[in-house]
């Protein structure tokens, strides 16, 4: 009687447990450099959003803020008010000489104005119906986009009351318009239409009043001051907070708007 054949099952040698370990390695790695690739893609684009909805929200504040400017007028009342600070002289506050002469703006027409500036606006306006009127500044420093908010008072000098220590509050930070002269020379090798002739970008540019319509402030005239500003152009670039993680470069995002006054009466 012949004895039945039994089949023996081949295992894996060392030498093939070794390679296919290897294999599994290298197809480990790359998932996890793609995913990692992915989370930094992901964290890159998270700022870059953060950043542009954060420098949106500051044009709409400053649009707002100036839209309301220079209310409530002079001439909106039937009796002239003893105090100063129940009317707006006008859309903006000035410095030098607030409230006894008014300065001109632009370098095209001579400006002696330090405020209206490219990176400086105080707006006069009311706020609140029922209170006084205020000075909201803007200020670009080192940076950073300042924003204060100060009652207009009697014979008030509104850039020192808008100066005073503890009283500004940080609005926006890595605001690059007038950024140093190293970080325009990156950014301009990167994002060559963003700085033309690499020189700093206002953060506000003017538009006046004029006997012939509305022209840039810059331009010479007895209309280039302070009280005939009709609109105000905003332009904010602003950089994440960390660079790209693989081109180590800055990611910068530009923003624009626009503020009219509402108010035709000062």
């Amino acid at each position: 009687m012949k004895r039945a054949k039994t089949s023996r099952t081949r295992g894996f040698t060392l030498l093939e447990l070794l390679i296919a370990t290897a294999i599994f390695m290298v197809i480990c790695g790359v998932i996890f450099g793609l995913l990692n690739l992915a989370q930094r893609n992901y964290g890159s684009e998270a700022q870059m959003s953060g950043s542009f909805q954060e420098a949106r929200l500051a044009v709409d504040q400053i649009v707002r803020d100036f839209n309301q400017s220079g209310y409530p007028a002079l001439s909106m009342f039937s009796v002239i008010p003893a105090n100063v600070a129940s009317y707006a002289i006008g859309p903006v506050a000035w410095d030098p000489n607030y409230g006894t002469a008014i300065c001109s703006l632009g370098t095209g027409g001579g400006g002696t104005c330090a405020t209206p500036g490219d990176f400086d606006l105080i707006v006069e306006t009311q706020t609140d119906p029922t209170g006084s009127v205020n000075w909201i500044r803007y200020q670009l420093l080192n940076g950073t986009l300042y924003r204060t908010v100060v009652p207009k008072f009697n014979g008030g000098d509104p850039v020192a009351a808008t100066s005073a220590p503890g009283i500004m509050v940080p609005f926006l930070t890595n605001v690059l318009n007038n950024g140093t002269p190293a970080q325009l020379a990156e950014i301009t090798a990167t994002y060559p239409a963003m700085f033309p002739g690499g020189q700093p970008v206002p953060v506000f540019q003017y538009t006046c009043d004029t006997p012939t319509g509305p022209q840039p402030c810059t331009l010479a005239g007895v209309a280039n001051s302070p009280y005939n500003v009709r609109d105000v152009d905003i332009t904010l670039i602003v950089a994440t907070p960390v660079r790209d993680l693989q081109t180590q470069r800055l990611k910068l995002i530009e923003l624009n708007g626009r503020g009219q006054r509402l108010n035709p009466s000062n």
